[in-house]
């Protein structure tokens, strides 16, 4: 599972796909309503939030935004709360990594985005999330 900090609108089609359907299964977790992934590190900073629920639905909301702008059929029904969620903080330190991960991954199946973007220093965050400074964050598998 990966929840990206990153903006939802730097994911090639297989990123963006597999964000729609891990953040969905992430709503199921915070939900209780399946066994797996329960102690997931990603889930950490959603489970911390005052409602982890408008967290991630806020989350999805956003991503379910982005499928639209590029004509994709994700269901927006599937968000089961578009309550207003407070801001999550992610360290610089944890955008930098996954800005680093994520280009390795597109470095090899989108070429094309990886020239794009490998020249971006500091990459737009999804909204939900504020940055600060920091290191790599305490939960992330490195």
């Amino acid at each position: 599972m990966r929840l990206w900090s990153l903006h939802p609108k730097y994911l090639d089609p297989r990123g963006l796909t597999s964000l729609w359907r891990e953040a969905l299964l992430a709503q199921k977790v915070l939900q209780n309503r399946t066994i797996g992934y329960r102690n997931h590190p990603q889930l950490e900073r959603f489970k911390k939030a005052p409602d982890p629920l408008a967290a991630v639905g806020s989350y999805l909301s956003a991503v379910f935004h982005e499928s639209k702008k590029r004509g994709y059929n994700f269901s927006g029904e599937k968000i089961l709360t578009h309550r207003k969620a407070r801001r999550i903080v992610v360290t610089a330190g944890q955008v930098e990594y996954e800005w680093g991960h994520y280009l390795r991954k597109i470095k090899k199946r989108s070429p094309e985005l990886y020239n794009k973007y490998k020249l971006i220093g500091a990459p737009d965050v999804h909204p939900l999330f504020r940055v600060v400074v920091g290191d790599i964050e305490s939960w992330e598998k490195t």
